[in-house]
C-alpha cells in the first residue's frame, strides 16, 4: 500500500516536470522564432509585365543603407520571358551608359573570340551587380551588399535582348532588404511565407524615358447596313500602362466624311468622345490611363451630315500613346505599335483524294489535310518551363491547348462545306517564342456552283473556302507558302484537274456578324475528259442521225416511215438514259441544244416521209424524185450546219 503511494508521487512528479519541460522548450522556440523575424527586413513582391520589344523596366531604390544586403528575385509567370536582374547607381546617366554599352556591344561582336565570355565581362563593367541564370531555371536571383548609403536603380529586364534576342511576358519579382529567405524555392509563393507590404522598389518610367508608340491606319466608312446601323471601323489599343495618355488623331481624305471617335474599354462602355456632332472635318481625341488599361479600342463612325444620315468616305487615323504631335497630325510612326494588329496565319490545302464528283448534286468529296501557321505573343513560353523546346497538343490534348491560348486561336470554318467534316486527326505545336502550327487531316463534302451551258465541254471550278471564326481585325489570312497542292493519285477520273490556287479575301458572312472576316480560296479548274461522252453520246447520236439519213436511200416511203418512227423511239430511249446522270437545270446546256436539234430534226423526218408517201400516193412521182434527190445530201448539210450554229451560240462565248 506504501508503495503504491509512492509510485503515484513519482508519477505526478514526472508529470510536472514534462509539463515544465514544454513550455521552456516552447517559449525559447517563440523566442528564436522572433529573433528570426526581427533579423529579416521588408519584401516586396512585384507584378509587372515586359512587352514585346521592350527590354527592361527599372525601379528606383531609395535610401539604401550601407551594410544592408539586397536581395531579388525575378520569375517569368507568362510568355517566353527570359529574366535578367541588374543594379545600377542611381546618379547613373541612362541614355550616356546606353550608347557607351552599344559601342563596347558592337566592339564585341566585330572582333573574334569568346562572345559569352566578353559579354560577361561587358556586364560585370556596366553595372554594380547583376544575374540572369542563378535561380531555378532561367529565373534570376541576384543577392548585392550595398557599398554606400543612397539610391539605387534595379534593372528587370530580358537575357541577351542586348544581342537581339527577344522575350517577353509577365513576370514577378521579390525584392527585400537583409532576407535571403528571398532567394529559395522555385516560385514566388515559396520564397518566403508572405511579402511584408513594405515598398522598397518604386517603377521609374522616366529612367528610360517615356516610351512612345504612333501607329497610322487608312480606311473607308461606307454608308449604312441593312438594319439601319452606322457603319464603324474599331482600332484594338495595345495594353496600357498607368500614366500613358492617349492621343488620337482622325481626318477626312475623301467623300463627304465628318469622322466621329469614341474610346471605349474592355466593356465596350464609352470613356471620350470626339466629334460626335460632326462640327468638324478631323475628330481629336486626348485621354490619359490613371491605370493600367486592357482591352480598349477606339470606334470610328461617320458623323450625321445635314439629312441626318451618317457621312461616308476615306479617312486617315493616327493614334498615339506618350505622343502629343499626334494631335497635329504628322506623328512619324515609331516601331512600338499604339494599335493591336491582326494577327497573319498562313494557311494552306493539301488535297489528297477526291472520292467523288457529283455533278448532278453540284459538290465533290475531298480527303485532305489543312495547315495553319501563325505567331502569337500570348502563346509563348519559356522552355525551362517543361524542359522542352516545343509544346505538341495531340487529338485529346486539343482542350488543354484552348485553354492555355485562352480560347482565342484562329478557330476556321469550311465556308461551303456540307454535313460534317469528320477530322481523323489533328495536333498543334507551339514553339517558345509564340510561333505555332495547326495540321488537321479532314474528310468532307464540299458545294461547287458549276455552270453547264458548254457540259459537256465546260470547264467547271472547285472551290475550298476557309473563313475565320473571329473577324478580320484578329486573324487575317494569307497563303501558306509551298504546302497546298493536289496529289498526282487524287483519284478523280472525270475531270482533268488542273492548278491549285489561293486568293484572299475579306468578306461579311454569318460567321461574321456584323464584322467582316478573312477568307482564303483555294480552287481548281478541271475540264472533263470526253473519251466517255464521245463514245457514250456524241457516237449514239451520230449513229441515229445515220440511221435517219440512211432512210433516204430508200424508196419504199412505208419502210422509211417505220425506220424513222423506230429511230424516234430509240432517241427517246437514249435521252432517258442521259437524263439519270444530269443535273435538272433552270437554263439549256449544249448538250441539250444538240439532243433537241436531233429530236427535231428526226421528226421532221419521220414527218418528211409520211408526205412524200401521200405525195406518191397522189401520183406525183416525179416531184417525189426531184425532192428526195435534192434532200439526200442537203440533208447532212443542213443538219452540219444546225449543229455548227449550236456550237457557235454555246461554245464561242468566253
Amino acid at each position: 500500500m506504501q508503495s503504491q503511494k509512492v509510485l503515484r508521487k513519482l508519477s505526478l512528479i514526472g508529470l510536472l516536470f514534462g509539463f515544465t519541460l514544454l513550455v521552456l522548450v516552447g517559449s525559447a522556440n517563440r523566442q528564436a522564432h522572433a529573433q528570426e523575424q526581427e533579423s529579416e527586413g521588408p519584401v516586396q513582391l512585384i507584378n509587372g509585365r515586359l512587352e514585346p520589344g521592350a527590354a527592361k523596366e527599372v525601379y528606383l531604390l531609395e535610401g539604401l543603407q550601407a551594410g544592408d544586403t539586397l536581395y531579388a528575385a525575378m520569375q517569368a509567370t507568362s510568355g517566353n520571358l527570359d529574366p535578367m536582374l541588374a543594379v545600377l547607381d542611381a546618379r547613373t546617366d541612362f541614355a550616356a551608359a546606353e550608347a557607351q554599352f552599344q559601342a563596347e556591344l558592337q566592339q564585341i561582336l566585330d572582333a573574334d573570340g569568346e562572345v559569352s565570355l566578353a559579354l560577361n565581362d561587358l556586364h560585370d563593367r556596366a553595372f554594380l551587380s547583376w544575374d540572369d541564370d542563378s535561380g531555378e531555371g532561367y529565373a534570376a536571383a541576384l543577392e548585392f551588399p550595398i557599398p554606400a548609403s543612397g539610391d539605387y536603380y534595379l534593372v528587370a529586364g530580358s537575357a541577351l535582348s542586348s544581342v537581339g534576342r527577344s522575350t517577353s511576358g509577365d513576370y514577378t519579382l521579390l525584392v527585400g532588404l537583409n532576407t535571403p529567405g528571398v532567394l529559395d524555392g522555385s516560385a514566388p509563393e515559396t520564397l518566403v511565407s508572405a511579402p511584408t507590404g513594405d515598398i522598397i522598389a518604386v517603377l521609374d518610367r522616366q529612367a528610360l524615358g517615356v516610351p512612345t508608340a504612333v501607329s497610322e491606319i487608312s480606311g473607308v466608312l461606307s454608308g449604312p447596313r441593312e438594319g439601319g446601323d452606322s457603319p464603324t471601323v474599331t482600332l484594338e489599343l495595345e495594353d496600357i500602362q498607368p500614366g500613358d495618355t492617349l492621343y488620337a488623331y482622325v481626318e477626312a481624305t475623301d467623300g463627304a466624311l465628318r469622322p466621329a471617335v469614341i474610346l471605349r474599354d474592355f466593356g465596350d462602355k464609352p470613356l471620350e468622345a470626339a466629334n460626335l456632332g460632326g462640327q468638324e472635318e478631323t475628330a481629336v481625341l486626348e485621354f490619359l490611363f490613371p491605370e493600367e488599361s486592357v482591352g480598349y479600342s477606339l470606334e470610328i463612325s461617320g458623323a450625321p451630315g445635314a439629312d441626318g444620315q451618317p457621312t461616308t468616305g476615306e479617312f486617315r487615323a493616327l493614334v498615339g500613346l506618350n505622343a502629343a504631335e499626334v494631335l497635329t497630325g504628322q506623328a512619324n510612326v515609331t516601331e512600338r505599335p499604339a494599335l493591336k494588329g491582326p494577327i497573319e496565319v498562313e494557311v494552306g490545302v493539301k488535297i489528297d483524294r477526291i472520292s467523288e464528283v457529283d455533278s448532278a448534286g453540284e459538290n465533290f468529296t475531298v480527303i485532305g489535310s489543312v495547315r495553319m501557321d501563325w505567331r502569337d505573343p500570348n502563346l509563348a513560353f519559356s522552355p525551362d518551363s517543361c524542359n522542352c523546346d516545343v509544346k505538341l497538343y495531340t487529338e485529346k490534348e486539343f482542350d488543354r491547348f484552348l485553354a492555355d491560348a485562352a480560347s482565342r486561336w484562329p478557330d476556321f470554318t469550311f465556308f461551303n462545306q456540307l454535313g460534317n467534316r469528320w477530322i481523323q486527326n489533328r495536333a498543334v505545336a507551339v514553339w517558345p517564342d509564340g510561333r505555332a502550327r495547326y495540321v488537321e487531316h479532314f474528310t468532307t463534302d464540299f458545294q461547287a456552283d458549276f455552270d453547264f451551258q458548254k457540259y459537256p465541254f465546260d470547264t467547271q471550278r472547285f472551290p475550298i473556302m476557309v473563313d475565320m471564326i473571329l473577324p478580320a481585325d484578329v486573324f487575317t489570312l494569307a497563303e501558306l507558302p509551298d504546302y497546298s497542292a493536289i496529289s498526282p493519285d487524287h483519284g478523280e477520273d472525270e475531270f482533268i484537274v488542273g492548278e491549285f490556287t489561293a486568293v484572299p479575301d475579306t468578306v461579311t458572312g454569318s460567321a461574321a456578324a456584323d464584322r467582316p472576316v478573312s477568307r482564303m480560296t483555294f480552287s481548281f479548274e478541271a475540264p472533263r475528259h470526253l473519251d466517255y461522252y464521245v463514245l457514250q453520246v456524241f457516237v449514239p447520236i451520230l449513229l441515229i442521225v445515220a440511221i435517219s439519213w440512211f432512210t433516204f436511200f430508200l424508196k419504199d416511203y412505208t419502210r422509211r416511215i417505220e425506220a424513222s418512227a423506230a429511230n424516234i423511239l430509240l432517241f427517246i430511249a437514249f435521252s432517258f438514259s442521259l437524263a439519270d446522270n444530269y443535273p435538272r437545270l433552270g437554263y439549256i446546256t449544249f448538250l441539250d441544244a444538240i439532243m433537241a436539234v436531233a429530236f427535231i430534226v428526226n421528226a421532221l423526218v419521220l414527218l418528211y416521209n409520211v408526205q412524200m408517201k401521200r405525195l406518191e400516193m397522189r401520183g406525183e412521182i416525179e416531184r417525189v424524185e426531184h425532192i428526195d434527190n435534192f434532200l439526200d445530201w442537203a440533208y447532212p448539210l443542213a443538219y452540219m450546219l444546225l449543229i455548227a450554229v449550236v456550237a457557235f451560240i454555246f461554245l464561242g462565248r468566253g
